[in-house]
């Protein structure tokens, strides 16, 4: 049988892109071996960020009184991680049940299989042999092999109760999410690495923040095996690898073992697209869909740029962390004079009244013209608030637009025009 496009591989790169292609009228068939929904939805992203909730929800149960609820006990509470775990997958199950619809709904066949690549129009399937005009790899990437030791974050959650101690081996924005959620809800946590970044990309000043995130939260970091106590619960959280599809014809890889793409996802096979985690260009889920949705209307003849910049770099600590575009580092490299404004939200109303004061907003412009090129949050919900940031960016809005937005009061988002203010003279309120 002859399609438009096979997508292989049904993660968040995978399914958005299949749902697209469907809503395109394309003729498209999506193959994966797993579940629908992929690392992200199934065992990442998702069940991640759901434990951190409960986490949070931990933390802050132990100081309900300053908020005038009597009658708990803090010495009483106590975090049930079985629990936790069967509520953060059953969201996974719901949404992936919404995936399933929303492919069928599309138009969209789906296969359960193994996909091998035979030529640039064909791949093999449960033996059967299905060609196509475009084939889109979107197969994604595993963290880095550890030891014989080592378990992973699906491993994690299989465990009855958690362990008292733990240490997560790696770095990155997972490596930090899941000790500090451990450390909460009360871990001896540990994090084993020898990078001096803890999460690559971020700039230097948010870098150092999550540092005194970690010491504040009694989270050590070590980088001699010595170190690692006794009795403790190794967790592979390494910076992962691209998860590549058999292939009886030849697709160039980067020297980091990525699949080769240009600027428009097309790998050294013309007719054969790559994206999401498996090009290496970034490891997350919102910029792998946005990879999809690229592709599917370049399929389709819309000319469009990818600009890797615009897309957010979210972490999901406590507080949360988000950027986009240019760090300080960034624009030093590239010559660029700028200026940093800023406002903390231990002066915004919303954030007194909730009690997350934590944080601040940071916007990075050039000086002249005044447009933002760097946007750095943290703040209880960066990760929702990063989208305004996103619209500026992608209007090339300046700090006199960013000043000039009304923001409906009391809200947290009003960060940004007191520091859009303090970028063009003062901030209103500091």
């Amino acid at each position: 049988m002859n399609y438009d496009v096979i997508i292989i591989g049904a993660g968040p790169a995978g399914y958005v892109s299949a749902i697209r292609a469907g809503q395109l009228g394309l003729k498209t068939l999506i193959i994966e071996k797993e579940k629908v929904g992929g690392m992200c939805l199934t065992w990442g992203c998702i069940p991640t960020k759901s434990l951190i909730e409960s986490a949070k929800l931990f933390k802050k149960a132990g100081d309900l009184k300053r908020y005038g609820i009597d009658g708990v006990d803090k010495k009483q509470l106590s975090f049930n991680w079985s629990n936790a775990v069967r509520k953060a997958l059953a969201v996974s199950s719901k949404l992936a049940m919404g995936v399933e619809f929303l492919l069928k709904k599309n138009g969209v066949e789906t296969i359960e299989g193994v996909a091998v690549i035979n030529s640039e129009n064909s791949v093999t399937v449960n033996n059967r042999n299905i060609t196509a005009k475009n084939i889109i790899i979107a197969t994604g990437s595993y963290p880095a092999k550890g030891e014989d030791d080592e378990i992973g974050i699906r491993e994690l959650y299989k465990l009855e109760t958690l362990p008292e101690k733990i240490v997560f081996i790696g770095h990155g924005a997972v490596t930090v999410e899941m000790a500090q959620m451990t450390a909460l809800v009360g871990a001896e946590v540990y994090i084993y690495t020898s990078e001096e970044q803890l999460i690559p990309g971020l700039d230097e000043y948010i870098n150092d923040y999550i540092k005194k995130i970690i010491k504040k939260d009694k989270i050590k970091i070590i980088s001699d095996p010595s170190e690692i106590p006794d009795g403790a619960v190794k967790v592979n959280t390494r910076l992962r690898k691209a998860i590549l599809p058999e292939s009886k014809i030849e697709i160039k890889l980067t020297e980091r073992g990525y699949i080769e793409t240009n600027e428009k996802l097309v790998s050294s096979v013309p007719s054969i697209y790559a994206i999401g985690d498996v090009t290496g260009k970034s490891f997350y889920a919102h910029a792998a869909s946005a990879h999809g949705l690229f592709v599917v209307n370049s399929i389709k003849g819309v000319d469009a740029v990818l600009d890797i910049k615009k897309y957010p770099i979210n972490v999901y600590t406590y507080p949360e962390i988000a950027q986009l575009g240019m760090t300080e580092k960034n624009l030093k490299e590239e010559g660029f004079e700028y200026k940093v404004s800023s406002f903390p939200l231990s002066a915004n109303g919303k954030a007194l009244i909730s009690g997350d004061t934590e944080g601040e907003v940071r916007l990075l412009s050039e000086p002249i013209y005044g447009e933002v090129m760097g946007v750095q949050i943290i703040a209880e919900n960066a990760t929702d608030m990063i989208g305004e940031a996103s619209a500026y960016m992608s209007m090339e809005a300046t700090i006199y637009d960013v000043a000039s937005t009304v923001h409906a009061h009391p809200t947290v988002s009003e960060i940004f025009m007191e520091a859009g203010f303090e970028a063009v003279d003062k901030a209103i309120h500091k």
